[in-house]
């Protein structure tokens, strides 16, 4: 006899997979109706724009914990992860998002956080036929064989067309409560959350820069050029434009936000580059460079700043506070500077 058995229904702890959104809130909130304790488990990564969430919307994590009490706790992805990007046994969806890999990443990091806090069992916001890679049939089956949670991954939203999970099998979840939602509106869980008064208005948010077609460019990019994969590395692709010149990458920035973002996000060995006395941008080249390497980035930031004239002078160096060394060069035709964008 397991311990899930022996134990109470009303002791029972659920460890719910949560986004912020609409899809888990949902699902936290039937959790809880069948009177259950839940734990929120989210994971976050540097491909994640679940932190993007417009101020007026209802949409977030802290919602969860406001209006439902649910403690929520936060993993982040590991360098791991990026082989898996490398490397998905499922393959991509539309770009580089390795959507059914993740799911069974982040399940198994899940099972593991479960023995941590003790939790008696796992549910998701997943619903079946609502993304075209991961939550079909098919793919719901393979990620929880997997995963090592077959039978055992509760599903509250699609349960009615899915099969009972041996929780359900066993009585220790009342499946009459679950609801049987299949397709992409949300109709129903908004339904359902503003009987509760938890949320008037839906707002979509979260995603993933990995289902985006420029952004999993600069990543393949990316993976094609380091054979050590870090987490860090991956901020300081989303921003900026970013060329790749005999092997080296050079990052321009697009404007003052973007700027300070490379400045914070670049390696202490990587060259910095602005030109003299002139708004603009400011330009990284990464890693090791050479002559050939500072003209053409120096063309590049001469292209994009404020400077009228086709010929300026170029400051250079690894302190951003003294940029002492200097180059003056002009700016080179615009097909010859976007030949290598990424």
């Amino acid at each position: 006899m397991t311990d899930i058995e022996i134990k109470k229904k009303d002791n029972l702890v659920g460890l719910g997979l949560v986004s912020g959104g609409l899809d888990s809130l949902t699902a936290c909130l039937l959790i809880k109706q069948q009177g259950f304790d839940v734990i929120g488990l989210n994971f976050k990564s540097p491909f994640c724009l679940c932190d993007k969430v417009l101020s007026h919307s209802d949409c977030g994590l802290n919602l969860f914990h406001e209006k439902l009490g649910i403690k929520i706790y936060s993993l982040s992805k590991g360098d791991d992860y990026l082989e898996i990007i490398r490397n998905p046994k499922f393959g991509y969806g539309k770009n580089l998002n390795p959507c059914i890999d993740c799911r069974i990443y982040i399940l198994k990091k899940a099972k593991e956080f479960k023995k941590k806090i003790k939790a008696d069992f796992i549910f998701t916001g997943e619903v079946l036929n609502q993304r075209p890679k991961s939550q079909h049939m098919k793919a719901l089956n393979i990620v929880e064989k997997e995963s090592g949670l077959e039978g055992k991954l509760l599903r509250p939203l699609s349960a009615l067309q899915l099969k009972p999970t041996i929780y359900e099998e066993r009585g220790l979840i009342d499946r009459s409560k679950l609801l049987g939602i299949k397709g992409r509106s949300r109709k129903v869980q908004l339904e359902v959350v503003r009987k509760q008064g938890l949320m008037d208005e839906y707002y979509a948010c979260g995603g993933c820069l990995l289902t985006d077609k420029n952004f999993s460019n600069r990543m393949r990019d990316y993976l094609k050029f380091n054979k050590i994969l870090k987490m860090e590395d991956i901020h300081i692709l989303k921003y900026g434009r970013h060329f790749r010149f005999n092997d080296n990458k050079i990052i321009v920035g697009r404007n003052e936000i973007e700027n300070n973002m490379l400045l914070q996000h670049k390696k202490p060995i990587d060259l910095i580059m602005e030109v003299q006395d002139v708004p603009g941008p400011i330009t990284i080249i990464q890693d090791e460079f050479n002559e050939e390497i500072l003209k053409y980035a120096a063309s590049l930031t001469l292209r994009y700043s404020d400077l009228e004239e086709s010929k300026g002078k170029v400051v250079y160096g690894k302190d951003y506070q003294n940029l002492s060394k200097e180059i003056f060069t002009e700016i080179e035709n615009d097909e010859i500077l976007k030949k290598y964008i990424l």
